[in-house]
């Protein structure tokens, strides 16, 4: 793999591609051989799968017979709406959550602005996230979750799928061994971001609709503490050796970075306004957030969350991702492009 020299908060981001075409991206997601995944929400109902140099590798229809995976009560075509991704660690599969299901047995599309008692009551139906093979590129398996699931994540132990479902207020534990959802843990309004510490014990969630972000025991499956962060903290990530956790605050325009051990906010940052999504450099000394109001990128240095950059974009900002493959970091944009910027 390859090695930065100079250490990444000494690199700048410049610009190299711009890709476009029939994509609405909602987030973007790097296997560990390389491939970029694109996920176009209910917009396309695809996801779109790019080489390390950019180029399309396929387009993979969100379309499924559920059918064919056991589901009953909904015959014939579904289509879903690709929101994140998570890869096995193995680099064997993409795991990818579903906003919501749309043909027959499913009800109204899901809403950003939910209970789980008023998304009962309306109809809205659990989801489900597709297992995509990376050789193959096509679903081959579908795991029911909770109401509009929005992150994923894969634990290094390769035990659990962790899903946040968005109206169901939980997270979803889906056990890869069986394909089965062990439990849904109550976690508060509106669950976003989830990180797993490297050993595999604890899932960070952070739990948009509050102002803390939920610590979550994979032995007991139990909440085992609150880590207060600031309000709206939507994006979570871990530095490679697992000792603070960064947080995107998208109601206080800020990032944080929080010592795992103590919780104690170590230091804060101001970075523009709505930072939604964030990437940390393989060598674990610089962030990359997107600010999705403000058009812009920041590059923050991690010792101290001090301002290396600041890129601007087009609308709307709100995946991205660091390719080790070429050291590029990929940013996408709801508006429909994804831009590819060297970090060298």
């Amino acid at each position: 793999m390859p090695v930065l020299k100079p250490p990444s908060d000494r690199r700048l981001l410049t610009l190299v591609k711009t890709i476009g075409g029939p994509i609405s991206p909602k987030s973007v997601g790097v296997s560990r051989r390389g491939l970029v995944f694109a996920q176009n929400m209910m917009y396309r109902h695809t996801v779109t799968v790019y080489g390390r140099d950019g180029r399309l590798v396929k387009t993979i229809p969100d379309t499924v017979h559920l059918s064919a995976y056991g589901i009953e009560g909904h015959p014939g075509i579904s289509n879903g709406a690709p929101v994140e991704v998570a890869f096995d660690p193995d680099g064997r599969y993409a795991y990818v959550s579903n906003y919501s299901m749309y043909g027959a047995g499913f009800g109204p599309e899901g809403s950003d602005v939910c209970t789980p008692e008023s998304a009962a009551a309306g109809g809205v139906s659990p989801s489900f996230v597709y297992r995509i093979g990376l050789r193959s590129l096509r679903v081959d398996a579908v795991y029911p979750v909770g109401r509009v699931p929005k992150y994923v994540a894969v634990t290094p132990d390769r035990k659990f799928l962790l899903v946040s479902n968005w109206c169901s207020y939980t997270v979803s534990l889906v056990r890869l061994s069986t394909g089965r959802e062990v439990k849904q843990v109550y976690v508060g309004p509106y669950p976003r971001g989830i990180v797993v510490s490297p050993d595999s014990r604890t899932a960070y969630v952070g739990v948009m609709g509050s102002t803390t972000v939920a610590a979550l025991d994979l032995r007991s499956l139990r909440v085992k503490r609150s880590i207060p962060v600031g309000e709206g903290p939507r994006q979570l990530v871990l530095d490679p050796r697992g000792r603070f956790l960064y947080v995107t605050l998208n109601g206080e325009a800020s990032v944080v970075k929080v010592d795992r051990r103590t919780g104690d906010i170590v230091d804060r940052v101001v970075t523009g306004r709505d930072p939604r999504s964030m990437a940390i450099a393989p060598d674990g000394r610089a962030l990359y957030v997107v600010n999705y109001y403000s058009d812009t990128v920041s590059v923050l240095r991690t010792s101290d969350l001090s301002l290396v950059q600041t890129v601007s974009t087009d609308d709307n900002p709100i995946g991205i991702t660091y390719n080790r493959w070429g050291n590029r970091v990929w940013v996408a944009l709801y508006s429909g492009q994804i831009l590819v910027f060297d970090a060298r």
